[in-house]
């Protein structure tokens, strides 16, 4: 048995008058939280090289490290957002603070276009590019000599981070005798993970998810219309036209742009479903019962459950990348019950000596 199945969290009890999902899920995105984080440094992380025809391709991440002398051993987790989301998101800043405090370095990646980056990269950011993960794991290793890196990504970079855990898994066992592309890799946890992309695509457009999937899509017009400023030449500002679900904007914005053949096909090719049997490395989900969109499917449920190296938890309740609980400040609990399952999960992978440094490190 893996040290990831091993793994038994505290239970999650949802604060009084929060066991709705719907609750849940937009409280957990509006309550405010301390942010104990120093100011950043800024990495740009070239995330696919120019062409011919088109530029090179950038990614902003907002960095936290810890001391120079002790920066390499320590844990870096690289945090990714979901859905229109950015390295400022709530739930990243708030994984983040905790992170920090247990002494691990910090990376909130943006992906492409988000947390105003729309100039460094003439291309769409989609739930396909676990590619843009792996060059930031590259990048970050060869540039501070990293030792322990984990991944932890919410919805959408839930499932890039999956994804991509996925693809390194099935090239290793592809040649068995090449050594570990990712060295370094020790954990991934990935919470409300989009991994069915289709299912949960379409259950956006449920009539009691109408709110969600306008906001999203209200979210993506608006920045596929920066894009079409800023790149002229490559975006036809009439594609966004007449939209009125999110199926609707990758059938004619995402799949028209990335390569796909349509909506279809960049869910199928771009879910994590795919590869979970090929993940190799100790991983966490978190998804509640009562994520008001996000669908696990009976195949991707056997190919998690057939996988030692993966723990599913399903709370009853939790909501989408929510996971409220009754705060308990005597105790250090604030509440953010997957924010303190994923730091537990992920100091649970390392060797004795590097579990618990001094909470004020770095500070």
């Amino acid at each position: 048995m893996s040290a990831a199945a091993s793994f038994q969290p505290a239970p999650f009890v949802p604060r009084r008058g929060f066991r709705n999902g719907h609750v849940q899920t937009i409280l957990g995105n509006f309550l405010p939280r301390p942010d104990p984080l120093p100011p950043p440094s800024s990495e740009l992380v070239e995330v696919a090289p120019a062409t011919q025809s088109q530029l090179a391709s950038h990614v902003l991440c907002h960095c936290h490290w810890q001391p120079e002398e002790v920066r390499a051993e320590r844990l870096t987790v690289i945090l990714l957002h979901g859905l229109e989301g950015s390295s400022h998101s709530q739930y990243v800043v708030g994984n983040a603070g905790k992170m920090w405090l247990a002494g691990c370095n910090i990376v909130r990646m943006n992906m492409r276009n988000c947390g105003g980056t729309e100039s460094l990269s003439p291309t769409l950011y989609h739930s396909g590019l676990s590619s843009d993960v792996r060059a930031v794991l590259a990048t970050m290793v060869a540039r501070f000599g990293l030792r322990r890196v984990a991944l932890v990504g919410y919805s959408m970079g839930g499932n890039l981070v999956l994804k991509l855990a996925g693809e390194l898994g099935a090239e290793r066992l592809a040649d068995p005798a090449r050594t570990n592309p990712v060295p370094e890799l020790c954990a991934v946890a990935a919470v409300s993970p989009a991994l069915d992309l289709a299912q949960s695509a379409d259950a956006l457009h449920l009539w009691q998810n109408r709110i969600y999937e306008r906001r999203f899509l209200k979210a993506l017009i608006q920045r596929f219309r920066r894009k079409v400023g800023l790149f002229p030449q490559v975006y036809d500002p009439s594609r966004a036209d007449g939209l009125h679900s999110l199926r609707d904007f990758d059938e004619h914005v995402t799949a028209f742009y990335a390569g796909f053949a349509g909506a279809s096909d960049y869910y199928f090719r771009a879910s994590a479903a795919r590869v979970l049997e090929s993940i190799a490395v100790p991983t966490l989900i978190l998804h509640a019962l009562d994520d008001p969109f996000i669908r696990l499917t009976a195949e991707s449920r056997a190919k998690i459950a057939q996988n030692p190296w993966i723990t599913l938890i399903e709370p009853e309740h939790g909501g989408h990348c929510a996971f409220l609980a009754t705060p308990r400040p005597a105790e250090g609990d604030d509440g953010y019950w997957a924010e303190s399952t994923v730091l537990s999960f992920l100091q649970a992978q390392l060797p004795p000596a590097s579990r618990a440094p001094h909470p004020a490190a770095g500070a």
